[in-house]
């Protein structure tokens, strides 16, 4: 009882705070564009994306003729990929309990998500579920071991608030292994090298941005703000 309490408590920040005022977009960006190529997407290959907020990932995936679907605990991010992607199937859930038969999807992806669920293991174990033999896992997370947040500079995202609970890159392989889930790959996520990102606070800010930006190209995976994990099962 308590679990759906906390559930219902972070719908309602994420409808009512984070996707409140949502405006419809169908640009697809380059970094999500890069990241469908890496992960081989084309026609007939079925994608979902776990905490899909507004489909951006998803839209790229759509421009390589995916068969695409999406899942989040928002209601208001389900309906603004409806109106984006009103071929794709989206669905208002918890990922813990994935609306879909077993062995369904080629690609499953959650990123920068899992840090905020209330149980990141069953919400991968039902990825693992979903997903075909074979199929590949792409996790996005957040790193403990964040140079700035270490120097306490960055103390997490506002969604803190809800809910974020932050691992080192050991910690959160600790949590894939108890999923059924094996690390093949890792790499950086460098969303941060754009204009958009630099700028996101203002002109006071940019300077102190851009630094942390290209500072992120140069240091090691450990340092990283987030990281990517390609995964397969077991």
């Amino acid at each position: 009882m308590n679990e759906n309490l906390d559930e219902q408590k972070i719908k309602e920040f994420y409808d009512n705070v984070y996707y409140k005022n949502i405006v419809s977009n169908k640009i697809v960006s380059e970094y999500h564009l890069k990241l469908a190529k890496k992960l081989n997407v084309a026609n007939s290959i079925s994608v979902l994306d776990v905490a899909c907020g507004t489909g951006e990932f998803l839209r790229a995936c759509r421009q390589f003729g995916a068969e695409i679907s999406g899942v989040d605990l928002s209601d208001n991010a389900i309906d603004a990929c409806k109106i984006t992607l009103p071929d794709g199937d989206f669905r208002a859930c918890s990922a813990e309990k994935l609306p879909f038969n077993d062995s369904c999807f080629d690609v499953v992806t959650c990123l920068g998500s899992l840090e905020h669920f209330i149980d990141p293991v069953a919400a991968l174990k039902e990825m693992v579920r979903v997903g075909k033999k074979g199929a590949s896992f792409v996790i996005l997370v957040p790193n403990k071991d964040f140079l700035t947040r270490k120097l306490g500079l960055f103390g997490g995202t506002y969604q803190v608030d809800a809910k974020e609970v932050v691992r080192t890159l050991d910690e959160w392989n600790d949590i894939f292994e108890l999923a059924g889930l094996r690390v093949s790959e890792r790499w950086k996520d460098l969303h941060v090298l754009s204009w958009s990102w630099i700028s996101l606070n203002g002109w006071k800010s940019v300077l102190l941005r851009g630094v942390q930006a290209f500072a992120l190209t140069i240091w090691p995976l450990q340092w990283q703000y987030q990281v990517f994990h390609l995964a397969h099962v077991e």
